[in-house]
């Protein structure tokens, strides 16, 4: 997929798969993730050492199989969005947006590029462009997929006005931090944690928002799924390779004694 199907599946409340990289550099690796079908993938910027260069290599080669390479920047600032975008993403993850000035910087970096200064800051705004900027820009800017992270409390509690700000194609949920946030580290069943996420639900159902929350485990994100997660975000290269490769060689032992 591209970004603009992501964006046009999303819209016509259709799921859509991924996962996240946080390890893998080599761009031949895009071949082996697109035989497991995915929709969309997640390049982790803000908790991996990526560079710009690899970055960029991974994007091309993830697109060049099908998928639409998506960028996590490290935070919610114009400048790494455009530059994630600049490479060639096909949409950005904004993690840990609290106001919506964070969620105005991931807009107007992803949907209004290349407008900036003064005149961007205006058409955020009032909504207003220059003459028939608008609509050469939201044709130049189709594949620009806008995902929020909501993973505090504060973030929580002010997602109606980081809606207010429009444009936004889904919102992620990161649970480690909104469990941290919350006072109850890592526990993914606490009712105050599921209470959390079914407001952050409710509210953008109201709006025709989708909303994702990134698990490991297959049960947590089959539980979410089943109450309304359609961006379906799961686990990493992180996570996935050494459980499959500890399960298979204990499978192993366990055979060969």
């Amino acid at each position: 997929m591209t970004g603009a199907q992501i964006r046009e599946a999303l819209a016509d409340g259709r799921r859509v798969y991924g996962t996240m990289l946080a390890l893998a550099r080599n761009p031949r690796w895009a071949a082996r993730f697109a035989e497991a079908g995915l929709d969309y993938i997640i390049i982790d910027t803000e908790h991996s050492p990526f560079g710009r260069g690899q970055v960029a290599d991974m994007i091309a080669a993830i697109g060049a199989v099908g998928i639409a390479p998506l960028v996590r920047v490290p935070v919610p600032d114009s400048h790494y969005v455009t530059m994630a975008m600049d490479a060639g993403a096909h949409g950005i993850l904004a993690p840990y947006c609290e106001t919506p000035e964070d969620v105005r910087e991931v807009v107007g970096g992803v949907r209004w590029r290349p407008l900036k200064g003064a005149l961007l800051q205006e058409a955020l705004d009032t909504g207003q462009f220059p003459g028939e900027l608008r609509g050469y820009l939201t044709a130049r800017n189709a594949d620009g997929v806008v995902i929020i992270g909501v993973e505090s409390v504060p973030a929580v509690e002010n997602l109606e006005a980081l809606l207010d700000v429009g444009e936004i194609d889904a919102i992620f949920i990161g649970p480690h931090d909104l469990s941290c946030s919350l006072g109850v580290p890592e526990q993914y069943e606490h009712p105050a944690f599921e209470d959390a996420i079914r407001r952050v639900i409710a509210t953008c159902d109201e709006r025709e928002i989708p909303v994702t929350v990134h698990f490991s485990d297959l049960r947590l994100a089959r539980k979410w799924i089943e109450e309304g997660v359609r961006l379906v975000l799961y686990a990493s290269d992180y996570w996935l390779l050494p459980r499959t490769l500890s399960e298979d060689f204990g499978e192993l032992r366990r055979h060969g004694g």
